[in-house]
């Protein structure tokens, strides 16, 4: 019998297929990664998103290569602080390795073989001057000569290309006003350039399937806060934490979320993109890490918010003991120290069930997608319960749930206990989300 897992998987995709769209995702991949077997599948992902309208923009390293170059000439190349210096007579050499890997990297993604995925794919690449930089100058007695810094992104420029629909391919490379030419991190160019674009997502791309606990196993997930702690800590050293560094800078500047994902993996790209659960280690901006377990101390935020929606019979009324009494069943979203979202889990565990109830986002940021950050997190926590659906009960908001996978039900089919406690004067509609 044929199996159709493929379509199954292709059908689920299409709501990330839709959220991504139009967005800008920054990739930073580093001169081994394009040393790898696994480089053109890659490659095939990077022109497939581009196909899907993904904005992209990759930044990518040539340490290698620049470290080959350098030892065919007999050049001793040196390293302080994780940079390689850059004496002025090192220059001609690091920009050669730079340019070949550029014009590699055009040529690979200008492939349009008929027995290839990337036939008719018609991928316009472009790059340039689009990264001003300045000299890191003397540090510790050092003189790092020609390895620089990022200074400025030249946003407009970036923004006119990625309109036209054109890759945008960023050297580790930077210009001054004065001429000169820098020597630059890639970790530094992605990361700035992600943080000018306010891009939805940045990639990391690692030699490992993500960051690693002591154990071996993954890190699925950080905020930016945590990561910070770690490299405080130490407990993320070498090239790691210059990664690490680099997706933390961006989610604090305003990057929703960064990934630190396999370039070693195939199909870790588009696991990332097109599923649930993603890939690797997701570092998350200060938005998703508001998004936390409600407080004894949130109460009179959570009933300043929900009174409104009460007096407009949206939302059954709760008083404040009843809040006390049930304060672990909710999560808050919180800025600035105001509860600007609210929501309830229920649970029924002998139906594998949980209700989502108390449902509230301040009018200011039901725009900014928060109430969908509120809703993953309830779905997480229902998840972590061993329950399999999400149900709802509303009254006015019957599209926004239907938006977001829940199913028409019937009355019926609630659990015994929410049954018996049904409002039919309210009338709420019931709507369920399988997990």
């Amino acid at each position: 019998m044929k199996s159709n897992d493929w379509l199954h998987g292709f059908r689920h995709s299409s709501p990330y297929i839709n959220a991504h769209r139009g967005r800008t995702v920054v990739l930073t991949i580093p001169g081994d990664a394009i040393e790898h077997g696994n480089f053109i599948n890659i490659i095939h992902d990077i022109v497939l998103l581009s196909s899907l309208g993904v904005k992209l923009v990759v930044a990518f390293g040539a340490r290698p290569q620049i470290q080959a170059r350098l030892d065919g000439a007999g050049v001793e190349s040196t390293f302080a602080r994780g940079l390689r210096i850059t004496p002025e007579q090192h220059l001609p050499m690091v920009m050669e390795a730079i340019g070949g890997l550029r014009a590699y990297l055009e040529s690979q993604l200008s492939m349009g073989l008929v027995n290839s995925p990337m036939h008719n794919a018609r991928i316009r690449v472009s790059s340039g001057n689009y990264v001003a930089a300045r000299p890191v100058g003397v540090l510790d007695g050092i003189d790092f000569g020609h390895t620089g810094k990022v200074r400025r992104i030249d946003v407009a420029g970036i923004e006119k290309l990625l309109e036209l629909g054109n890759i945008v391919l960023l050297p580790p490379l930077g210009y001054s006003p004065t001429g000169d030419v820098f020597n630059l991190s890639y970790e530094d160019v992605g990361s700035q350039v992600a943080a000018a674009l306010q891009a939805e997502k940045l990639i990391v791309f690692i030699d490992d399937q993500g960051l690693l606990e002591e154990d071996g196993s993954l890190i699925r997930e950080l905020s930016a806060r945590q990561a910070s702690e770690r490299l405080a800590a130490g407990a993320v050293t070498g090239h790691d934490a210059s990664l690490l560094r680099a997706a933390c800078d961006a989610c604090v500047k305003g990057v929703r979320r960064a990934h630190i994902i396999s370039y070693v993996d195939d199909g870790a790209l588009l696991e990332e993109m097109f599923t649930r659960d993603g890939s690797g280690t997701l570092v998350s901006g200060d938005n998703y890490e508001q998004i936390r377990q409600a407080r004894v101390e949130d109460i009179g935020g959570i009933l300043e918010l929900i009174q409104p929606l009460e007096e407009q019979g949206i939302l059954v009324r709760r008083s404040r003991e009843m809040l006390e009494t049930e304060i672990d069943r909710f999560v808050v979203a919180e800025r600035d120290g105001t509860i600007v979202g609210c929501a309830a889990l229920y649970s029924y565990p002998e139906e594998e069930s949980g209700e989502l109830s108390c449902f509230a986002v301040d009018p200011s940021y039901r725009r900014a997608g928060r109430g969908d950050e509120i809703l993953a997190m309830v779905e997480k926590l229902a998840r972590t319960q061993g329950l399999r659906k999400l149900f709802v009960l509303t009254t006015q908001t019957e599209h926004w749930f239907r938006e977001r996978g829940f199913q028409t039900s019937t009355v019926q089919s609630l659990p015994g206990p929410k049954l018996a406690s049904y409002n039919t004067q309210r009338n709420s509609k019931v709507f369920y989300k399988p997990l």
